[in-house]
């Protein structure tokens, strides 16, 4: 359910964005948001709290937020609050960046390496990666894991390609256990 709700307000705002033509300026805003609401979990505490008033709420969401972003998002919080859907802010916000990613064709890949690897070598992996997939830009996010031994696992969305020495060890002695020796 929360899925649904987080994909029908997140469309939503992203519609609103592209439809007023001020996409770049709400994606900036909602990237602050998220930085916000990161930084102060007292503020998501709020938005959730049973005792406190949606009237309340709403005041203390204008109060912070008018001024500083622009109506339409203010208005969104409103909506927001009014409906009783302030635990499933983050999943919203995170939608609609994902729907601007997708617009703007970026990917998202995570690339897990058993080493550090240098800005040639990530720059020749994001070459590969926009030569293989529909994307016109990455943002890449980089981590390393000795446990891989050798080789990288490369992660888009829901696909992986795991080239890992780790994996290719564990697949040969799957293998090898599958042996018969009669």
């Amino acid at each position: 359910m929360a899925k649904l709700i987080e994909g029908t307000y997140g469309q939503a705002l992203f519609e609103l964005a592209v439809e007023k033509n001020e996409l770049d300026s709400m994606a900036v805003q909602v990237d602050l948001l998220v930085q916000a609401f990161a930084e102060n979990p007292e503020l998501q505490k709020l938005l959730n709290h049973p005792k406190i008033s949606k009237e309340e709420k709403v005041t203390v969401i204008e109060n912070i937020f008018k001024g500083r972003f622009s109506d339409d998002i203010v208005g969104f919080l409103v909506i927001i609050v009014e409906k009783d859907r302030g635990a499933e802010i983050d999943g919203i916000l995170d939608y609609f960046q994902a729907k601007v990613r997708e617009y703007k064709k970026i990917g998202v890949a995570r690339v897990t390496s058993a080493v550090e690897l240098s800005a040639d070598q990530k720059k020749r992996v994001e070459q590969k990666l926009l030569q293989q997939t529909p994307y016109e830009s990455f943002e890449v996010d980089y981590r390393v894991d000795a446990s891989l031994i050798g080789g990288m696992i490369i992660r888009i969305g829901d696909r992986v390609v795991d080239s890992s020495v780790r994996t290719k060890l564990d697949n040969m002695t799957k293998n090898l256990r599958k042996v018969s020796l009669t």
